[in-house]
């Protein structure tokens, strides 16, 4: 029986934080022998946003790195930086024709962005969920990863893909959203209530997946906890319970054995434990990264692999489209 398909992607443009790691890449390993994966580095998302041009590929390669320093399989998925696989723009150009302005404009991100880079509010960051559909019908994706915060943009890619079915008959594999249950939604350590960004202003709310050792105990240990004393996962204690979910997840254990580990203990001695299963857990991702940015040789045939096989894929569905919508293409 076929494997079924499954997308995702990760732009290059900022750090890393744990709970990217926790909801997104770990999952992509566990998936990569069940599933026949495409996983890409999303850096034609990242100039929505100004970049740096030599940052841009700085971290491009630093996010293949640590693709493959967490386990990404090169053998056993198609591992690849967007913009080597043309297809995507090109089919991104074909779905515009169908997308509306008015269904762009009420998208989230664009309204987020928006805010944020007032001073920016170009085309691509209203497209970019037309972009992002291309990414993933272009594989006839079933199946797109995503918390339970992303599914907009699944949506979308789901009302385009019927849409274009209808109006030219069945072309792209209707995708549907994997609501990864494992990894739970880490929040940020000096606001519970809010999702942990990398994009954060205050550099002690999120854990990054470069930070060293002492810089990961130190934002731990300043982690907003809340009034009290009892370590236990409750509503009413969201710093805590955040603490206790980063906790359980690195440790791989149930919420109720680590309340049982910390009873009788105060808040202090939660944050080291967690500071501490943090850093040994991503000491050697991090060793493991240094040692493969050291050879970039070996990087750029591994990206090389996996344009050529993601390539071949879109190839296939972007000739469909090209006839389908009347586009001559020789005898």
């Amino acid at each position: 029986m076929d494997k079924k398909v499954i997308y995702s992607a990760v732009q290059p443009s900022g750090n890393l934080t744990i709970g990217n790691y926790l909801g997104a890449i770990r999952n992509w390993v566990s998936m990569q022998d069940e599933y026949d994966c495409f996983y890409a580095v999303a850096d034609m998302h990242a100039i929505t946003v100004r970049q740096e041009p030599s940052e841009l590929r700085r971290r491009t390669l630093e996010l293949v790195a640590l693709y493959l320093a967490c386990g990404i399989d090169p053998e056993k998925c198609a591992l690849y930086v967007q913009s080597h696989v043309p297809q995507h723009a090109e089919l991104a150009w074909v779905l515009n024709t169908i997308a509306y302005v008015g269904e762009m404009s009420r998208m989230t991100q664009f309204k987020d962005k928006s805010q944020r880079h007032a001073e920016n509010i170009n085309m691509g960051l209203m497209d970019y969920p037309v972009l992002m559909a291309a990414d993933i019908l272009l594989y006839q994706t079933q199946l797109v990863p995503v918390g339970a915060d992303q599914k907009q943009h699944v949506e979308i890619a789901r009302d385009l893909a019927i849409r274009f079915n209808n109006r030219y008959g069945e072309t792209f594999t209707v995708p549907e959203p994997l609501i990864l249950k494992s990894g739970a939604k880490i929040c940020s350590l000096q606001d519970p209530t809010k999702k942990m960004s990398k994009s954060d202003e205050n550099p002690n709310a999120s854990v990054f997946l470069t930070d060293d050792r002492d810089t990961i105990v130190r934002k731990f240990k300043r982690a907003v906890t809340d009034s009290g004393s009892e370590v236990k996962f409750s509503e009413d204690k969201p710093g805590v319970s955040n603490l206790l979910s980063v906790y359980c997840a690195f440790r791989g254990i149930a919420i109720r054995d680590a309340e049982r580990e910390f009873c009788g203990k105060g808040y202090g001695d939660l944050k080291l434990a967690v500071g501490e299963t943090v850093a040994d857990a991503l000491a050697p991702v991090q060793e493991e990264q240094k040692r493969l940015l050291s050879d970039k040789k070996y990087l750029s045939e591994v990206l090389k692999a996996g344009a050529e096989k993601a390539y071949r894929a879109a190839r296939r569905t972007l000739s469909k489209v090209y006839r389908k919508v009347g586009f001559y293409q020789g005898e």
